[in-house]
């Protein structure tokens, strides 16, 4: 791991990692493993925060397991199926850590790329991971119908909200603390479009933010739906709506 900004160092908790998960117990041994690995390797005082969205399988239990090798590792409840922005939410909220690392439970982006993002917090409040500014760093790709679903909502996503960014999507992000305690706190979806959201408060508050391109491998087993996919398009003109009401003030 490169060096985490001098201004998050000291004995407090230097990084968390949140992980959504909603019946998950088959990809997180392999995820677990591999982020145990990335910790032990990098010296740096890390929690794990793995968050159960009302998992119906061993999901809690398979986390739990992996205490002994992350003894900071903790696993928080929704209690109930409340959908990926919400859990997120609740993990990003929940950590201890000065700088919060959220990612999907299939590490699509190797938890290695995080090393990318911490670099790039010398000068930005936060760092999300991009598929789309570097596609030669894709090792297994979606679907074509996916890929071109996933390029046309970041066009529509762009008029609609004035971000610039060109992958809000990818489930790979990273926040100073005082930025997600600042964000998450304002972000009203609980679904898909909650990315969209957050990076759309971070800027009405001047919150500067910077697009990384990761290393990427497409993991079968998408929770999203179409319909999920679908609503992320109305997500969109939620934001604007939320704003227009001063719900993010």
């Amino acid at each position: 791991m490169e060096g985490i900004p001098s201004s998050m160092s000291g004995p407090a908790l230097e990084l968390s990692i949140v992980i959504p998960a909603y019946n998950e117990d088959l990809r997180l041994p392999t995820s677990l493993g591999q982020i145990a690995s990335y910790i032990h390797a990098s010296g740096h005082q890390t929690e794990v925060i793995v968050v159960d969205d009302g998992s119906n399988d061993r999901t809690a239990a398979i986390a739990e397991s992996f205490r002994s090798q992350m003894p900071a590792l903790r696993v928080i409840s929704n209690g109930e199926n409340r959908g990926k922005g919400y859990s997120v939410r609740h993990g990003m909220l929940d950590a201890r850590g000065c700088i919060v690392l959220f990612t999907d439970a299939d590490l699509s982006a190797p938890i290695e790329e995080a090393d990318k993002l911490l670099a790039a917090l010398e000068n930005y409040d936060i760092a999300i991971g991009s598929r789309a500014l570097d596609r030669s760093l894709i090792g297994v790709h979606q679907s074509r119908w996916r890929e071109a679903s996933g390029i046309f909502f970041n066009r529509v996503m762009r008029v609609v909200t004035g971000l610039p960014f060109a992958d809000t999507q990818c489930g790979f992000k990273l926040y100073r603390r005082d930025a997600a305690r600042a964000v998450f706190p304002l972000q009203r979806l609980d679904g898909f479009g909650f990315d969209v959201e957050d990076l759309y408060i971070a800027r009405i508050w001047h919150i500067p933010a910077i697009e990384v391109p990761v290393r990427w491998n497409n993991v079968e087993g998408t929770k999203v739906s179409l319909m999920h996919g679908l609503r992320s398009f109305s997500d969109l003109l939620l934001v604007r709506w939320n704003h227009l009401r001063g719900r993010y003030r």
